[in-house]
């Protein structure tokens, strides 16, 4: 509290008295007025005024320390104002210009960090829109939801942006989170329809299997099982997992029970000295030779290759079932070799396009070393497509309901590993050719 002589003399400055009455100067473009009255003598009735006044200096000093003090600064902008209205009615003695000019110097710095906050809200929401927006292609259903509801708690917390702007960024965001509500029923109900089309078709492959499991044609059958085996994995349907269990049992039960009865018919010939023109050792053969022919077309022209390459397929199909290691060693000549042709195929067609903007090499070594590099450079984008398949897979959430996707990137996996593996084989070779040549 200030001292009573200087409370005096402030109060002497800023008023008066007059015929028994105390009087405030003229201030902030007002005329001079009666305050209050005398009631014991001129100085206590000055002091008491002046006293008035101070209380109210210190009220506005806290509410100003409270207002540098806290990050939402907007929320005093009402008390300021009300102070500041309340100046020029006030019943005190002091310098009412001063608090006038402090209380819109805090107004001011109010309407600064107001404004300043309002782009921030409007950068943030505009954020939110973008990522809500950015949600129209995803079909990571239960993760997405999350970020929905994520990004509507975030919008409803962040502050008020400028009045034109706002129905405006409402519409925007509402628009784009109502997007992915509807894109998510129609996949609901998408999903339905698709797992009965499922059901349906899974017992059609089970009927079909468990018409075949007995016949004693076992040639011919041992084709129709195993295209019904790639036809239960092209499906890619979503089931419950105990349900799409049951299913599966059926039909590898069925498929079993036929290559057992195989088994035993293979065993029966080989014991009882079947005729050459059906055993094992003459089955293997002709496979043997179909993979050598399908080696050889590395020589042929790429056209005609992949027609001679798929021939061999068909024809690989025709000869029958052999089991064993060497069967599968023969197996797996005869796909790399059908895969260096298709990938061949495929370079060539992407060279003839290239050869429209730019020379391609015509000399042997420098033709073999032209192929390489390109080769390196497709390598480039199947391994980013590898790495983003991977990279799916790695996120997909566990649940039933993504088997079929699940099984889906898998096949894409494998793929994209036997086309990487092809075209290092390919490098391979043309580098060889190159130096060859050179």
């Amino acid at each position: 509290m200030e001292s009573t002589d200087h409370l005096l003399a402030e109060a002497q400055r800023y008023g008066y008295v007059e015929a028994g009455g105390v009087w405030l100067r003229p201030v902030l473009a007002q005329p001079a007025r009666q305050i209050g009255l005398v009631k014991e003598t001129d100085e206590a009735a000055l002091l008491y005024f002046a006293q008035r006044f101070e209380t109210l200096t210190a009220k506005i000093d806290a509410l100003l320390a409270k207002m540098d003090a806290s990050e939402n600064k907007g929320s005093f902008l009402m008390k300021a104002l009300h102070l500041k209205e309340q100046l020029r009615t006030f019943d005190g003695l002091g310098d009412f210009e001063a608090l006038h000019r402090r209380l819109t110097e805090a107004e001011e710095a109010i309407g600064v960090t107001v404004a300043q906050n309002r782009e921030k809200n409007l950068a943030t929401k505009q954020s939110f829109i973008q990522e809500a927006e950015a949600l129209r292609d995803t079909v990571e259903w239960v993760s997405a939801s999350e970020k929905v509801k994520d990004l509507r708690q975030g919008w409803l917390k962040t502050g008020p942006v400028d009045k034109h702007l706002t129905d405006e960024l409402e519409r925007r965001f509402q628009a784009a989170i109502q997007e992915f509500f509807d894109r998510r029923k129609a996949f609901q109900s998408d999903k339905k329809a698709m797992v009965a089309r499922v059901q349906n078709r899974y017992r059609d492959l089970i009927q079909q299997a468990e018409d075949l499991k007995n016949s004693d044609q076992f040639e011919t059958t041992s084709r129709q099982l195993k295209q019904l085996q790639q036809a239960w994995r092209e499906v890619n349907g979503t089931l419950p997992k105990k349900q799409a269990s049951e299913l599966w049992t059926r039909f590898r039960a069925a498929n079993n029970h036929f290559f057992e009865r195989l088994k035993a018919h293979i065993a029966a010939q080989q014991a009882a000295g079947a005729g050459s023109a059906a055993t094992p050792e003459v089955l293997l053969a002709r496979k043997r030779t179909l993979a050598e022919r399908a080696e050889a077309l590395m020589a042929v022209p790429p056209q005609e290759a992949i027609h001679q390459a798929k021939a061999l397929q068909a024809e690989w199909k025709q000869v029958g079932t052999v089991r064993g290691e060497e069967s599968d060693r023969i197996w797996q000549r005869f796909m790399v070799a059908c895969d260096k042709i298709f990938e061949l195929s495929a370079l060539e067609y992407h060279l003839r396009k290239r050869a429209a903007t730019e020379p391609v090499p015509t000399a042997p070594a420098e033709r073999a070393r032209f192929r390489a590099n390109t080769l390196r450079e497709l390598l480039k984008d199947d391994h980013t497509e590898l790495a983003a398949l991977r990279d799916n897979l790695d996120k997909l959430s566990p649940s039933a309901a993504n088997d079929a996707f699940r099984q889906m990137l898998q096949t894409k996996i494998r793929s994209f590993e036997r086309k990487i593996r092809t075209k290092n084989d390919l490098i391979v070779l043309f580098t060889q050719q190159a130096q060859a040549a050179g």
